[in-house]
């Protein structure tokens, strides 16, 4: 019986572990999810309320924690409210589609060449553009509206598709697993208020859905012919071919190892 309930514990200590390990590691998940996003402000906004709440009951501000009591009382509700975009993130991420999937290493160098020497040419003319490339998360509901193409990538292709005499200049190119699928498509804008207003439509555009999916945006401005890349609803500019490459590497080679 000693041995019996000796089991048991041991049993029950490796169940605590584990339990532990993966409540952990879900944290770890939301802290990287929400890294470098406005969530972490408004953690840090409910976290202050929260010491209020607690100082309140301390110092018995009998107004101040009722006013608090029924505001947390729908924290829930207020939670995925604020941070509905980002849940709307984590869950897409469920369904993974990488853009690699089917192409051999060798193809995925030609894509990533291909690509860089469309927007270093487009760049050079002084030609706006907004390539996107799906990863894990399908883009099928942003691509409603669009020209279909399903082409093999190519940059004299993407050069042609942004040329101002084109008729599907103005919208986005979308890119699905190592193809050009569709030409004019529009795209959510960010609604970041912390946004450089110097940044022109194509670039809230490329914010707007990298906040929501995990694709890659390609930028290339027709005011200044610079090339930025967004991802994650971030933004790196100034980029040149090689920097680009590199970038384009990274992003898409992990996509690939999933």
């Amino acid at each position: 019986m000693d041995v019996f309930n000796e089991m048991i514990k041991n049993f029950r200590w490796a169940l605590d572990a584990l339990d532990i390990a993966l409540v952990a590691f879900i944290i770890y998940r939301i802290i990287l999810l929400i890294k470098g996003t406005r969530a972490v402000q408004m953690l840090l906004g409910l976290a202050v309320i929260m010491a209020v709440y607690v100082g309140s009951q301390v110092t018995e501000l009998y107004t101040l924690q009722w006013i608090l009591d029924n505001f947390l009382s729908s924290i829930v509700l207020v939670i995925v409210v604020i941070f509905q975009s980002d849940i709307r993130r984590a869950l897409m991420h469920v369904g993974r589609n990488p853009f690699f999937a089917d192409a051999a290493y060798r193809e995925e160098t030609r894509i990533i060449d291909e690509l860089v020497a469309a927007a270093v040419n487009l760049a050079s003319k002084r030609v706006g553009a907004l390539i996107v490339i799906e990863r894990e998360t399908g883009l099928k509901s942003f691509m409603e509206v669009g020209v279909e193409i399903d082409a093999k990538i190519s940059a004299d292709l993407i050069s042609a598709i942004f040329m101002p005499a084109s008729p599907i200049h103005d919208g986005a190119l979308v890119l699905q697993r190592g193809r050009l699928m569709k030409a004019g498509c529009f795209l959510p804008l960010t609604e970041n208020p912390d946004i450089s207003k110097n940044l022109g439509t194509r670039h809230r555009a490329a914010i707007g859905l990298t906040e929501a999916v995990d694709a890659v945006a390609i930028v290339v401005s027709e005011e200044t012919g610079k090339i930025s890349v967004v991802v994650g609803g971030r933004i790196t500019r100034d980029l040149d071919s090689k920097s680009l490459r590199r970038i384009l590497t990274r992003l898409l080679d992990s996509s690939h190892k999933g």
